[in-house]
């Protein structure tokens, strides 16, 4: 896999940067696209809108508490789609409620991680998913 497209579903925008500036700094080629609530990454992932010329990514990276459809919210219709289900979707999120983490994982999450607040463990926390993701993990060619 030449380039790993990622979706980046934030609406923090200090976050995007803060992933985005992570991300520059693997081995790893990565395209990240943002989509900054649920209803964008909904419309994202439909190839819908400003998003009709997308390629559907082989990672999502979704929050939980985002301003019309929540996580929860897109992670459930992603579960429910039969081509959008095959890609992993990783919760990274603020939230370490218990009920969050059991309410992700009975919807098929495939991962869940509280974001640190710190610059330097946040980087860890990145690097561990490209370590996983990209270098051990096998991630589906194309959801197509």
């Amino acid at each position: 896999m030449s380039e790993i497209q990622i979706l980046l579903v934030e609406d923090n925008e200090g976050d995007i940067l803060l992933t985005i500036e992570a991300f520059k700094d693997l081995k790893v080629k990565t395209n990240i696209a943002v989509a900054k609530d649920g209803t964008e990454a909904i419309e994202f992932l439909k190839c819908q809108g400003k998003f009709t010329d997308n390629k559907l990514p082989h990672l999502i990276l979704l929050d939980i508490n985002m301003p019309k459809v929540n996580g929860i919210e897109v992670l459930d219709f992603i579960k429910k789609d039969d081509q959008l289900k095959k890609i992993p979707v990783v919760m990274l999120t603020t939230s370490s409620s218990e009920s969050d983490i059991a309410e992700c994982y009975e919807k098929s999450a495939n991962c869940f991680i509280t974001k640190p607040v710190d610059f330097g463990k946040f980087l860890n926390v990145v690097q561990a998913i490209e370590s996983f993701w990209f270098s051990v993990a096998q991630l589906p060619k194309s959801v197509s």
